[in-house]
C-alpha cells in the first residue's frame, strides 16, 4: 500500500481513496495526522530564514550566488 508523504497508509486506487475521505468527513473512520516532532514555531521561522538571507545581502552576492547555481544546474555533467 503506498503511503503519504508523512509516512500515512492510504489507498491505492481512486475510489478507496474517495471511500476513504468520505468515511473520514462523515466520522466513521479517525484521520490520524503523525506528528513530525518539529516545533510549529521553529518551523514558521525557517520558512522566512532565505526570504531574510536575501533582504540582507548585497545585489552583488545575490548575482553571484544565482550564476554559481545556475553553473551547477546547466553546466557540463559530472558522470
Amino acid at each position: 500500500m503506498p503511503t503519504g508523504p508523512k509516512g500515512q497508509k492510504r489507498p491505492a486506487d481512486v475510489i478507496g481513496n474517495a471511500v476513504r475521505v468520505m468515511r473520514i468527513a462523515t466520522g466513521e473512520e479517525a484521520d490520524d495526522v503523525i506528528d513530525d516532532g518539529k516545533d510549529p514555531a521553529a518551523k514558521a521561522l525557517g520558512a522566512k530564514g532565505g526570504k531574510k538571507r536575501a533582504e540582507n545581502m548585497t545585489p552583488e552576492r545575490r548575482a553571484e550566488i544565482a550564476k554559481k547555481a545556475a553553473e551547477k544546474r546547466w553546466g557540463p555533467r559530472s558522470e
